[in-house]
């Protein structure tokens, strides 16, 4: 055997796998092969959608499954043992695996990335591999873990035997709050970004504790899970929780019937009857943070359970107000402050006076939006600046103008602050509908989910008939089209479910104020417009969160945000997707909550947090106290509109398609020279395309923007090193002129013109598969075999193919 002739995969299957079997593992339980444990980056330029290249490591050890404690990096024998060892250190890094091999399959070199080893990196022979114990024993002198500790971070993962497994940083997020406790933490905070599984992730920190005979070894165990949101409860019990069954119950006396994510439906188990009376038979308790207390003495339902009735709490969306030391929810916490605590949280809320930190401690593991984006796992967005006249240049009434109701209107310049919170300009509001109607019909389809964020419940009403009237044709067919979510608005809440689910056509535009601003898993919403200011980076974080959910059976890969207030500037601002950081520090005598700089006048502001009522929607009545202006007659205009896209670096950035284009070649293609020389070293022409294709960059796209029927070649010469381009038909036109096949046979220069025709026609580039052969113009010329021996062979068939493809790109080199 030449085992300088072996692919990576033969030295994999053949010698890396046989030594890693003889150390000691069981290659069913503790190795996998081929693990790709991203997707692939999301990349949007225009109405192009692509896929990046997902990433792959080539073995990943585990001492027992979802915990990984070893990777190894291959690569063929014509590379030196070491060659894949900065790869693997990269992988390693994001899966947060301690121990890195490379290998060629003459050996192995380790990397100790425990800082606990004299020596960093090892040679070792292909019989020197470690066993899973030798490995195991310096992981648990790392981590410092006890026997006790052991035995608890060994506790299974639960598996119904679907092949259903937890993503790389679900996993680390579970390892990393179940290892904080084993060795005697008794509070955790994870900060996961919306969209990237929370609740799952929760439930297997749960049940890995909940049956862990080493982890607080009493009799039955009793836990908590916590929430604000009724439809986050009643999706939990019937999905990610269902696992539990009878052990399971709702801290409420309403009983419900819900759908499961497999259309199949379960009523409630209840752990309250209607006299309020706490059947504590069950193991597992959910409840609304808004239904177990309450300003009320006779609402504080949590006083009837004794201090250390339980054993875990874990708080979902912990941001929302549970970490203020004066907040009804956290006298849940101090009551309960025996347990063990866990916080889960897309956004952190940090003030010198409001911490989650401060309660729960630095976060013992952080997975961020822009990781999200990156891996390929949350969707990418485009945003979508708009001017409208009267929020750039004010509005100053004429001398004595009154409005609607007849009254003169205050003479004082009006700005984007004001309108639609104490003066409506009717005008703004039917032109921001307009727009995004305009949008919708020019995507080609007006049915993408969308929410618009309005100031307040009546600016959502005005938005809601603006809306009606510019997409009658649609609410003609079907009335819930357009619909307002909100507070007060019954009818509008008992549509929140068909909004949310991909199943459901309606309702398709939806106006809100703050309702839906948190904690809806709108998995297939498409839009998001701000017409509302929004001061918070907490709120701006979640509102961004109700897009970036990928719903690959719709072919939902990303979202648009339209911008009509300037809110998107938090985009610029360092701490939107960095590390929890302190936002805002009070003065003396300053409100505890951060101000919102587009606030009303004092006296008419609304909370930062929303109040929700005992169901967990939000309780925030049209504020009838405050009198708005409305103004008729007074006209509105866009002045300016700009696109921008999300760089790799997580920056919103205005690009072309071309200057993205532009861009990435010359990260590849150091020069023209550069580009020539890997194009003409490249047996596969079409494999040099591929490649690129997988970084998101389309050359049909751009030959489509430049309108003209360029091969990737002149697109990648004339994008990147500004070369004059050739169309295809021109090259081949060309190579006619040169009449490079006289030396071949009649039939053999008839398949050689013929594939030129192929190449000016279609653009084919993989001219050397001899499986064009088959099909038409070639198949009425005789069989694959005939032809092939018109050139001597497969050999020579192949070599004047790459004579033509030369003879293409003579010109250029």
């Amino acid at each position: 055997m030449n085992k300088k002739a072996l692919t990576e995969r033969d030295i994999c299957t053949k010698f890396i796998l046989p030594a890693i079997k003889k150390a000691g593992w069981d290659e069913m339980l503790q190795v996998r092969e081929e693990v790709y444990f991203t997707k692939g980056r999301v990349h949007v330029r225009g109405k192009l959608v692509s896929r990046g290249k997902a990433k792959k490591a080539d073995f990943i050890l585990y001492f027992k499954p979802n915990i990984p404690i070893a990777l190894i990096e291959a690569k063929d024998n014509n590379h030196s043992v070491g060659a894949g060892m900065q790869q693997g250190l990269d992988y390693a890094q994001t899966l947060d695996i301690p121990f890195v091999f490379s290998s060629n399959g003459d050996g192995f070199v380790l990397h100790d990335r425990t800082g606990q080893s004299s020596t960093i990196e090892t040679n070792l022979g292909l019989d020197e591999f470690p066993s899973p114990e030798e490995l195991w024993a310096r992981y648990r002198v790392w981590k410092g873990l006890d026997t006790n500790a052991e035995k608890i971070i060994l506790q299974d993962y639960f598996d119904d035997g679907s092949g259903k497994t937890p993503r790389y940083y679900q996993v680390q997020a579970v390892n990393a709050a179940i290892e904080a406790i084993a060795k005697g933490s008794n509070r955790a905070l994870l900060v996961m970004a919306t969209g990237t599984g929370k609740t799952y992730t929760a439930f297997q920190i749960i049940w890995r504790l909940w049956k862990s005979k080493q982890w607080n070894p009493k009799g039955n165990k009793r836990i908590l899970f916590l929430a604000d949101r009724n439809i986050l409860i009643d999706q939990t019990m019937v999905n990610d929780f269902r696992p539990f069954g009878a052990a399971m119950a709702k801290l409420s006396t309403q009983s419900k019937t819900i759908e499961r994510d497999d259309g199949t439906k379960i009523d409630l188990t209840l752990a309250l009857d209607k006299k309020r009376r706490i059947d504590t038979a069950f193991e597992i308790y959910l409840g609304l943070y808004q239904a177990i207390t309450g300003p009320e003495e006779r609402q504080k339902l949590y006083r009837e359970f004794s201090p250390g009735f339980f054993d875990l709490i874990v708080i979902d969306e912990c941001h929302r107000g549970s970490a203020a030391a004066d907040s009804a929810w956290r006298e849940i916490l101090d009551h309960f402050s025996e347990a063990t605590q866990i916080g889960l949280t897309a956004t952190p809320k940090e003030t010198e006076y409001v911490s989650n930190t401060d309660y729960f401690g630095e976060p013992v593991f952080t997975y961020s939006l822009k990781q999200g984006i990156s891996d390929g796992f949350l969707a990418p967005y485009k945003v979508i600046k708009v001017h409208i006249d009267r929020d750039v240049e004010g509005y100053r009434p004429e001398v004595g103008q009154v409005d609607r109701d007849g009254n003169e209107i205050e003479d004082r310049i009006y700005n984007a602050k004001d309108f639609d919170r104490t003066l409506v300009l009717d005008e703004r509001t039917k032109i921001t509908a307009r727009k995004v109607t305009e949008f919708l019909k020019e995507s080609g389809d007006r049915f993408q989910k969308t929410i618009i964020f309005c100031v307040d419940e009546e600016h959502a009403a005005r938005m809601r008939q603006a809306l009606i009237n510019e997409n009658a044709d649609l609410v003609n067919a079907n009335a819930r089209y357009v619909m307002r979510i909100t507070g007060s608005d019954k009818d509008g809440q008992d549509q929140l479910g068909n909004f949310i689910d991909p199943e459901s056509k309606f309702p398709v535009l939806v106006t809100t104020s703050r309702l839906l601003s948190t904690g809806v898993d709108a998995q297939t919403c498409r839009l998001i417009v701000l017409d509302r200011s929004v001061g918070s980076m907490t709120e701006f974080k979640q509102i961004v969160g109700r897009g970036t959910r990928i719903h690959e059976d719709t072919n939902k890969l990303y979202f648009t945000l339209i911008d009509f207030r300037g809110a998107t500037s938090h985009f610029a601002d360092p701490d939107f997707d960095g590390e929890p950081v302190q936002i805002y520090e009070p003065g003396p005598g300053e409100p505890i909550s951060p101000p919102d700089e587009d606030a009303p006048p004092d006296g008419m502001r609304e909370p930062e947090t929303p109040y929700f009522g005992p169901d967990g929607f939000e309780d925030t009545p049209d504020k009838q106290s405050r009198r708005k202006i409305y103004v008729d007659g007074v006209n509105a205009r866009v002045i300016a509109e700009r696109v921008e896209y999300l760089d790799e670096n997580g920056r919103l950035i205005t690009e072309s398609l071309r200057d993205f284009t532009k861009s990435a070649l010359q990260k590849h293609f150091a020069s023209l020279d550069d580009f020539l020389k890997r194009w003409k070293s490249a047996e596969s022409k079409q494999a040099v395309i591929e490649e690129l294709e997988t970084e998101g960059l389309s050359f049909q796209a751009i030959a489509d923007e430049l309108g003209k029927a360029l091969d990737p070649f002149d697109l990648i010469c004339h994008i990147a090193f500004d070369q004059k381009p050739l169309t295809r038909r021109e090259r081949a036109d060309n190579v006619k002129k040169r009449d490079v096949f006289t030396k071949y046979g009649p039939q053999a220069r008839a398949v050689l013109d013929a594939l030129l025709e192929k190449y000016r026609d279609e653009g084919v580039l993989n001219l050397d598969d001899a499986n064009v052969l088959k099909i038409a113009p070639f198949n009425a010329m005789g069989s694959v075999v005939q032809l092939i021996k018109a050139f001597g062979g497969k050999d020579g068939f192949e070599k004047a193919v790459h004579e033509l493809q030369d003879a293409l790109y003579q010109e250029t080199a």
